[in-house]
């Protein structure tokens, strides 16, 4: 589904005639992958989350390098006191970009917000069916069940109104999926034939406009100069899409990127030692873990699914693959954030109770399992192959025999989602600053459907009826109760091993000015400049 979609940008970017401009600043950034669209509600990797961001704005936002919402497209907003009626006053003055197929005539309003809703909303939206798969945030977050009305009382005021309180419904807003879509752009291509193209020609109203794409090569922007924020300091963003990290340490060096993403853990004293160069670190909100596909036996059975925690070495993993750069996990969330669960203990390495627990199960002779892992860099997993190897020795003691298996990463994704696989190594790097956005948005049963990111395929009643509680209550003491609970039934039928939540690190040029680091992960480009002297091109 995702492959037809980038063969048509790269089309779509050639009929464009968008070349970006022979003369001009450029900032480039080295990515790590191919993003499996360009429209951020489709998106369900931080690499398509990356790449969107230039082109897109929320209704509210991050304030850059915090969790603090502060307004973007909405200047302001009310909330009920009973929690479900919120009342948003927008942005006057807004333009969104235009392309070959499109020049607006207007300005942007609360058509738009209602549009960009419904569409991810109602199945009999002309825009709900796409080739790009579902949305599958939308539908995570439980957005679809939230949403009771949506509606716009004047030109500049957009009403929504939930079905139940939701305490993280501001930062819901704030992530990508709910980015702001043209209404007018959208019934132009409807009204000429072309609606297919919505999603891989993208038009927002952020601070860069798309030009062009090339599986493999470069994403290229040009800057808008009409940006209600004011116009960048640079004329062209370029994405070099560069799948490893010495790759992207080589051109970082020779001044060919002026940003990279994810550098090794190996390669962070090198970073250091050189003066051309900076890194940038902060405590990562994510989580590297290994997920059992609990739909498959045995790991049907929590028995086997603690042996399998028994019996993996983290401290060894940790030293090998990330040395200073990570700490041991235990919960399905980072201990940086609200609501961890400090009391329970994490499983210590005990072959010998692993055995026992596989007797107790009744498996007494040998396994032979699928391990997938991931082929790019993630920042919870920086080198996926040598974890799995590491965990094809330690499985090996319990008589296990993992076959090995790799994709290139949005047909990783996609496996993922569909659940095919027995263990697969994967992770998560926060959206919000909420326990909600691990503990729910990973874990309950809603998103343990085909194409959720409950990849385990594990859905518990009681864990789900606590997550599901603490997302309706806007008290934070009531709220971390519920999910101590839910931690403690996580770690008693422990469909995933934890592994390890990394240091987020993202390595820069000294000629690099402006640049913040993301607490959620992102490599955020807005108002970064570069000196007139940097190399890269």
């Amino acid at each position: 589904m995702i492959r037809p979609i980038l063969r048509l940008l790269a089309i779509v970017a050639a009929i464009s005639a968008l070349a970006s401009p022979a003369e001009g600043k450029t900032l480039v950034f080295c990515s790590e992958g191919n993003p499996e669209t360009l429209n951020p509600q489709l998106a369900v990797t931080g690499t398509a989350m990356d790449a969107a961001h230039p082109i897109f704005n929320n209704l509210v936002q991050y304030r850059l390098g915090t969790t603090e919402i502060v307004p973007s497209l909405a200047e302001s907003w009310t909330v009920s006191e009973d929690g479900r009626d919120y009342v948003f006053k927008l942005r006057r003055g807004v333009r969104f970009h235009s392309n070959a197929l499109f020049t607006p005539t207007r300005e942007f309003d609360a058509r738009d917000v209602i549009f960009s809703l419904m569409r991810q909303w109602k199945s009999d939206h002309p825009y709900h069916a796409t080739e790009g798969g579902g949305f599958a945030y939308f539908q995570d977050m439980g957005m679809a069940d939230l949403l009771e009305s949506v509606e716009a009382p004047d030109p500049y005021t957009v009403h929504i109104r939930l079905t139940r309180a939701e305490a993280p419904f501001l930062a819901d807003l704030a992530m990508p999926f709910n980015s702001i879509l043209s209404a007018e752009y959208a019934d132009t291509l409807l009204a000429t034939g072309r609606k297919e193209l919505f999603d891989t020609q993208p038009i927002g109203t952020g601070p860069f406009m798309f030009a062009s794409y090339r599986e493999n090569v470069t994403i290229r922007y040009r800057v808008f100069p009409d940006y209600w924020r004011g116009r960048q300091p640079v004329d062209t963003l370029v994405f070099s899409i560069t799948p490893t990290a010495a790759a992207r340490l080589t051109k970082l060096k020779a001044g060919e990127c002026h940003i990279s993403a994810y550098p090794a853990p190996e390669d962070t004293a090198e970073i250091r030692a050189d003066p051309r160069l900076e890194l940038h670190r902060s405590e990562g909100v994510n989580i590297g873990y290994l997920a059992m596909n609990t739909t498959r036996p045995p790991f049907d059975d929590a028995r086997v699914r603690r042996a399998i925690n028994l019996a993996v070495d983290k401290a060894t993993i940790l030293s090998a693959v990330y040395p200073g750069t990570g700490v041991a996990a235990t919960n399905p969330m980072p201990p940086t954030l609200w609501g961890y669960n400090r009391g329970i203990e994490p499983y210590p390495y005990d072959p010998e109770a692993a055995r026992q627990l596989f007797t107790q199960a009744g498996i007494t002779g040998g396994l032979t399992v699928d391990l997938w892992y991931p082929l790019v860099d993630r920042p919870y997993t920086p080198n996926g192959k040598r974890v799995a190897e590491m965990l094809q020795t330690d499985l090996g003691k319990l008589g296990i025999k993992l076959e090995l298996k790799t994709d290139e990463w949005t047909a990783y994704r996609d496996r993922m989602q569909r659940g095919d696989f027995t263990l697969a190594i994967y992770g998560w790097a926060a959206d919000i600053g909420d326990p909600d956005n691990f503990l729910h948005t990973l874990l309950g049963c809603l998103a343990a459907r085909i194409g959720g990111n409950n990849i385990a395929r594990w859905c518990d009643k009681d864990y789900n009826a606590l997550v599901t509680e603490a997302k309706t209550t806007a008290n934070r003491k009531r709220r971390i109760d519920l999910y101590d609970k839910a931690q403690e039934i996580f770690h008693r039928e422990a469909p995933w091993v934890p592994i390890a939540h990394s240091i987020f690190m993202v390595a820069t040029r000294k000629e690099v000015r402006g640049f913040q680091i993301d607490p959620l992960g992102y490599h955020v480009v807005e108002n970064v400049d570069v000196a007139e002297d940097a190399k890269a091109r």
